[in-house]
């Protein structure tokens, strides 16, 4: 992936994407992942892991990956920001129900997975526990590992009750897609691609990344996201996995690029 400088990006007009350079996030994914279906192409701007957020600051008023800025409007540095602005630029096709109940569903769904205390904040939170636990780490491994404590709000009891959330949040999806799949739908709600589904398949990065030839990573980032726990080996319903592997196949380009 071609990456612009925060300058760079600043300069130009159009949909620029503030992405962290070199790691399959699962919030950057799901970002690229609404942007790819809606067809709206964007700017990749670069964000270094661990790195100097200054300029980005400057720009968008916070250190944060993903941001999507469209023209001169204001930046949007959160999940749903980001959705709401390409159902604006491409209502076509739809990731968002029109009916209000569907469409509260998806999002507290959603908001299940990638919100606050969700399944992938609490993934990052057990990522931690373990990152200060390992003996000396290196330098840019240890400044990640306390700007990630910082940001998600790391505490020993935290991350005890991390796992059984987790676990919480597979379980929910695995009775959706169960349920779904008894009506005849392959999909986790209704019968077309939502971003619910977008957001599940990304966000199963933290417990199963795709295999190395279509989602390259480097080793030790790679050992951090398949780390197991036994709570969340027994919620993860391989129909999980499968539709994973049937968002990606039937809507997402592989192999990944970051």
């Amino acid at each position: 992936m071609q990456y612009l400088s925060v300058e760079e990006a600043r300069a130009r007009p159009g949909l620029r994407l503030v992405l962290t350079r070199g790691v399959p996030g699962p919030w950057g994914e799901l970002a690229k992942a609404v942007f790819h279906v809606k067809g709206l192409p964007v700017a990749a701007v670069a964000q270094e892991a661990g790195g100097d957020d200054a300029a980005l600051v400057r720009w968008t008023g916070a250190a944060n990956a993903p941001t999507a800025v469209w023209d001169d409007e204001p930046a949007r540095t959160d999940r749903n920001g980001i959705l709401f602005l390409a159902e604006r630029l491409a209502p076509e096709p739809p990731l968002l129900p029109e009916d209000a109940r569907e469409r509260a569903l998806c999002l507290g769904l959603c908001d299940a997975i990638a919100g606050e205390s969700g399944f992938g904040w609490c993934r990052r939170l057990m990522m931690v526990d373990a990152m200060l636990r390992a003996a000396s780490p290196p330098e840019p491994l240890r400044v990640l590992r306390d700007r990630l404590a910082w940001r998600y709000g790391y505490s020993a009891e935290a991350a005890a009750a991390a796992p059984a959330r987790c676990a919480e949040v597979l379980g929910l999806l695995a009775a959706r897609l169960g349920a779904q799949a008894a009506r005849g739908s392959r999909y986790l709600l209704g019968d077309a691609l939502s971003v619910l589904d977008l957001t599940w398949a990304t966000f199963a990065v933290l417990v199963r990344p795709l295999p190395p030839d279509v989602c390259p990573m480097p080793a030790q980032v790679r050992a951090t996201y398949e780390a197991k726990h036994p709570a969340v080996e027994a919620a993860l319903d391989p129909a999980l996995l499968a539709h994973r592997d049937f968002v990606y196949q039937r809507h997402l380009p592989l192999p990944l690029d970051f």
